[in-house]
């Protein structure tokens, strides 16, 4: 009896008992599309998150800003207050020591002596009122956090420099229809009016042009201004404020040569750290999106891989069932001479032939659901996000996961197996 024999006999045998086997194959069916699944989703959103990584991150710049004091453990009590005299840009309040750190002019200039880095800039706060362009009204607007840290995905325009003298704007494509734009490059150009109050209520209004129209990004929301724009709006917010107050920066930003392997940006970020500031590039805040993702992704597929153990004990308890009906068979082909090695091989074929069935048909619907609910998602609730397939299914992957299973039939069958491959011929024939 050849390979070729053992694999017919085993597929016959396995639907000699055709609901058992077929409740088996959908146990390990279950398992094996939710694990497709899972994997898909890993797939996608990290290959999402590397592409937005890579065209919109920028890879030369630091994000700094001063390390916070670590926290006082659950019985240590409050720290002792101590009176501060800087506050970030547009703070209402003095901020104390014990609340959130910000940058001094003094913490530029000593982020500006690091070696390594080319330039240091402050991320200057500002929150303006609204914007509006000709009658449309006024709509509120949201600035964009540290958006010299990336680059925008225009749909049109161009994008905004450091360099930039001119108070320049980009704007959200969601933003379009609301002003009053029929389509991003006829935003292209033209003038709107952004209004901030200044320290002691006062509504001021600003003309700014429209540079670009971006698309929306993980790495990209809200308004973008021209560093020239900026500093206006952080004037007119310090407008009326008293001359008592410091000036201080939630962020800063710093340059360094785009050419720097990673290990010159790590000894840059650990000489930052040995000063008392933060400093992290895109792939590092990326990086924590990833972190967490793994994490989710991990959970899930420890669940699949539950309900495929579990499907493992339905194979142990098929097989085992199917060995002992097939009792004097076995003793039957042990007496015409079939080694225990080749009934092994048998019992242990069907249990990979379950295996093969549950896993096959349980990625393929994976593949089926994931790709229409994948095409749905991208249409209607994340439409804004421009290129995300939250599930992208990738052949290895698949192919892996299919493997997987079958490996996880095949141990799951040793057990029937080698209790009939040690079957006594003539007890078996006697069997009743």
């Amino acid at each position: 009896m050849n390979i070729i024999d053992i694999l017919r006999a085993a597929i016959g045998n396995t639907f000699r008992s055709k609901l058992r086997t077929a409740l088996t194959i959908v146990a390990i069916f279950i398992g094996a599309s939710t694990l497709t699944l899972t994997s898909a989703i890993g797939t996608g959103v990290s290959g999402y998150l590397d592409v937005q990584l890579a065209s919109v991150g920028a890879p030369d710049v630091l994000s700094i800003a001063k390390t916070a004091p670590a926290a006082a453990g659950l019985g240590d009590g409050p720290a002792p207050w101590e009176e501060a005299t800087v506050t970030a840009n547009g703070a209402a309040a003095t901020e104390t020591a014990g609340s959130t750190a910000v940058l001094s002019p003094d913490d530029l200039h000593a982020i500006g002596e690091t070696g390594g880095l080319t330039a240091v800039n402050p991320v200057v706060s500002v929150s303006p009122a609204y914007i509006g362009y000709e009658q449309r009204g006024k709509h509120e607007i949201v600035v964009g956090a540290n958006s010299e840290m990336t680059r925008a995905d225009l749909a049109a325009g161009s994008q905004l420099s450091v360099d930039d003298a001119d108070h320049s704007i980009l704007l959200p494509a969601s933003y379009l229809q609301n002003l009053g734009f029929r389509s991003a490059k006829s935003a292209i150009g033209e003038t709107v009016v952004i209004g901030a109050t200044d320290y002691t209520g006062t509504m001021h209004e600003v003309t700014a042009t429209v540079r670009g129209v971006q698309n929306l990004t993980l790495l990209g929301v809200g308004v973008r201004l021209s560093r020239a724009l900026t500093e206006t709006l952080a004037e007119v917010q310090s407008t009326g404020q008293p001359a008592t107050a410091g000036t201080g920066y939630f962020l800063a930003t710093a340059r360094f040569d785009p050419q720097s392997t990673p290990e010159q940006v790590d000894a840059i970020q650990a000489d930052l750290a040995e000063q008392g500031y933060t400093a992290q590039t895109v792939a590092d805040q990326i990086g924590v999106f990833q972190t967490i993702l793994a994490g989710i992704i991990g959970v899930l597929n420890a669940f699949a891989l539950i309900a495929l153990i579990a499907a493992g004990v339905g194979i142990v308890n098929t097989l085992l069932m199917s060995v002992q009906e097939r009792t004097r068979e076995i003793g039957l082909m042990k007496a015409m001479g079939m080694s225990g090695r080749r009934i092994f091989t048998l019992f242990s074929m069907e249990a990979i032939v379950i295996g093969f069935l549950g896993s096959i048909l349980g990625a393929f619907a994976a593949i089926v659901t994931g790709t229409i609910g994948s095409a749905v998602l991208a249409e209607t609730f994340l439409a804004d996000l421009q290129g995300l397939q939250v599930m992208q299914f990738a052949p290895l992957s698949v192919t892996a996961i299919i493997l997987l299973v079958m490996f996880i039939a095949f141990l799951a069958g040793t057990l029937p197996a080698r209790r009939a491959s040690r079957q006594n011929p003539i007890d078996a024939l006697r069997y009743e």
